[in-house]
């Protein structure tokens, strides 16, 4: 089962170093209940993501006021290698 969110971006931070920092809050309700945003809100009225994106092909992308839909989709974990002690 995959779960849909709607989410607004805040910030958008750029490091001298190169990286991108994005941070990104749900969707909030406006007057209309029949408004997209209004049903999203409803779902998941709180929360925030926040991640650096180091891809310079992928700087730019995000600009404060969009909005994204966030899918997640179950993922078969990555396998890590044990420590050895």
């Amino acid at each position: 089962m995959s779960v849909r969110a709607k989410f607004r971006v805040t910030s958008v931070e750029k490091h001298e170093y190169g990286a991108e920092n994005v941070k990104m809050i749900p969707v909030y309700t406006d007057n209309d209940p029949e408004s997209e945003n209004h049903k999203f809100w409803m779902a998941t009225p709180a929360g925030h993501i926040e991640m650096q994106i180091n891809n310079p092909e992928a700087h730019g992308t995000f600009e404060p006021g969009q909005e994204f839909y966030i899918d997640f989709t179950p993922a078969e974990a990555a396998k890590l290698a044990s420590a050895s002690a």
